[in-house]
């Protein structure tokens, strides 16, 4: 799993590290490493989505009718 990001011809740097944020943060890489830094219960993964799905479901009453 290897992210390649090529420098174009008198890029700036920043405009480079930019971009490859947004691809790293597009493919959900820093969020998946994130959340596999420590361990977590069953529980604690089922409560989170349910959290998660209980909010859409909130956002799609409030905007859909």
């Amino acid at each position: 799993m290897s992210i390649e990001i090529k420098i174009r011809k008198n890029e700036p740097i920043d405009r480079a590290l930019r971009r490859m944020k947004k691809k790293l943060d597009r493919e959900n890489i820093i969020k998946g490493v994130r959340a596999k830094r420590y361990f977590e219960k069953p529980c604690e993964k089922r409560r989170r989505k349910e959290k998660v799905m209980a909010f859409t479901a909130m956002l799609r009453r409030r905007y859909n009718g």
